[in-house]
C-alpha cells in the first residue's frame, strides 16, 4: 500500500491566488516546531556527520541531544 497518496499540503497558498485552498494551521506551526528542532539538533556534530555507527548508539544521542536542548 502507497501511503504517500493520502498526504495532504500544509503549506498554506499565496495570497495572491485566485482559488484558496484550505490547509490546517495547527499542523503548519506544529512541522515548524519540529523543523526548528531538527535544526538546532544538526549543530551537535556527532548527529550531523554521525560518528556513531549503531542504531542503539545513535538513538541514545539523539535522545542526549534532545535532553540538553530541552534544558536549554
Amino acid at each position: 500500500m502507497r501511503y504517500w497518496r493520502i498526504a495532504e499540503a500544509i503549506i498554506p497558498p499565496k495570497s495572491k491566488r485566485k482559488t484558496s485552498r484550505k490547509y490546517d494551521l495547527f499542523l503548519y506551526k506544529e512541522g515548524n516546531i519540529i523543523e526548528r528542532m531538527f535544526n538546532k539538533m544538526k549543530q551537535f556534530r556527532g548527529i550531523a556527520t554521525r560518528y556513531v555507527k549503531t542504531s542503539v548508539a545513535f538513538s541514545g544521542f539523539i535522545q542526549l541531544a534532545a535532553i540538553l536542548l530541552w534544558l536549554k
